[in-house]
């Protein structure tokens, strides 16, 4: 899970976003109250929420198909657009300010809305698009130059599609673990709720959380959404932004430790060490321990592409040297000063996990390690950092979540533990 970032845009596209997500605010209200996907009247508190997913952004052309009874309407929710059979092939695609939607194989139908919804003939059913399968309702909206896909269902149809890709395991001994997962992602959601000021709640990305659909379900997973509805974590009677991480590699941090923010009171600092032993709850994760070596060329290579982000900054010649300036009471670094032919450059919390990135985009593990410089006549020649851990390193372990739930500790133990403070709850 991320901070995800705001996207400029042209003037002409953000009017047209706006008066898409109008009219798809008003599509929302019109449907019908017994739509496919939408929460079932067994429902309350947070899994009653109706969440909105983006998808995919700027698509030139949407292919979407179901293997049952399916429909496409008008973004009135209401008005058929085209008559579709199950396992068919639609395209839908831009024209002009509009959609237009043809069978793969026919003409196309009139291009007259600019949202269409594909919804499925029953809460069974399934909308598939990009090879993958999603529960509740599709909306394609006119946005930009291009179209907006949006996912729209019920919260814990939402969740089994997260919770699976988030935690990680499917294993029955691990589903304390699971329905831990279950609750922070269901808490993640509800704080993210963000109303008609836009189409979409939130992302399928690791800007938000990774939601995979229903093709990515397990039974395991499932169950923990269904045994935890409609429970989310709180603190002073409200529900928290409950953010996780994959392995804190002995101690998780504070958000002030890796971000530019204020301190969380239920987001503390918290050892994963087992009592009584020198073991840690996460230590057989991949990345509970991991070395990363960076050749001299590497390392400028490295530290150029970040610099240019910089204001101000020429290019990066050399670096010369690499050093720990500051580090966390929980032993993470919390300064790191780059020295280069351009001047220091000083990085803090997550910046430096960012700035010695792999050039494949892989974010530096973790900013649990320690520093190893070979220099020479030209700067660092190898630059070796030995660390622990994988994440930004505040809230949930779950790494250590799992270790936990293997050691016999249920799912509200679990979240007292890395969230100290909060209880778990429901809400109106």
């Amino acid at each position: 899970m991320r901070l995800s970032a705001t996207r400029a845009v042209s003037l002409r596209a953000s009017a047209l976003v706006a008066l898409t997500a109008i009219a798809c605010s008003a599509a929302v209200a019109s449907r019908a109250p017994e739509r496919p996907g939408a929460p079932s009247s067994g429902r309350r508190g947070a899994s009653a929420r109706t969440v909105r997913i983006a998808l995919a952004e700027s698509q030139p052309k949407v292919r979407l198909s179901s293997p049952g009874a399916w429909e496409i309407f008008a973004e009135d929710g209401r008005t058929p657009v085209a008559l579709t059979q199950p396992g068919e092939q639609w395209i839908l695609e831009r024209d002009g300010r509009n959609i237009r939607a043809k069978r793969e194989d026919s003409r196309p139908v009139s291009g007259r809305e600019m949202v269409l919804i594909a919804r499925p003939a029953d809460d069974r059913g399934r909308i598939s698009f990009n090879s993958r399968a999603y529960r509740g309702e599709v909306l394609i909206i006119a946005a930009g130059e291009g179209m907006l896909v949006v996912n729209r269902l019920g919260m814990d149809d939402y969740l089994k599609g997260v919770v699976p890709g988030e935690i990680g395991t499917s294993a029955a001994a691990d589903a304390a673990a699971v329905e831990a997962q279950a609750v922070t992602a269901r808490s993640y959601a509800v704080a993210h709720l963000s109303g008609t000021t836009r189409p979409y709640d939130m992302r399928a990305t690791v800007s938000d959380q990774v939601y995979g659909g229903s093709s990515v379900e397990t039974t395991v997973s499932n169950a923990a959404v269904e045994s935890t509805s409609g429970l989310v974590l709180l603190y002073d009677g409200r529900v928290v932004n409950a953010p996780y991480f994959s392995t804190c590699g002995g101690s998780t941090a504070e958000p002030q430790d890796a971000w530019k923010t204020s301190a969380e009171p239920y987001l503390q600092r918290v050892s994963d060490q087992i009592p009584g032993t020198t073991r840690f709850y996460c230590d057989g994760a991949p990345k509970f321990r991991w070395t990363r070596t960076y050749s001299r060329e590497a390392l400028r290579e490295t530290i150029a592409r970040y610099v240019r982000t910089l204001p101000g900054r020429g290019a990066v010649s050399s670096v010369r040297n690499v050093t720990v300036t500051d580090v966390t009471p929980a032993g993470r670094v919390a300064l790191l000063t780059v020295d280069t032919d351009r001047g220091a450059v000083t990085l803090r919390g997550n910046e430096m996990r960012d700035a010695l990135r792999l050039p494949s985009g892989e974010l530096l593990y973790s900013t649990y390690f320690s520093v190893d410089v070979a220099g020479g006549r030209d700067g660092v020649e190898t630059l070796t950092l030995r660390g622990g851990g994988n994440g930004h390193g505040v809230g949930m372990c779950q790494a250590g979540a799992i270790g936990r739930a293997r050691a016999g500790q249920d799912f509200r133990t679990i979240l007292r533990t890395y969230y100290p403070g909060t209880t778990v709850g429901s809400i109106d």
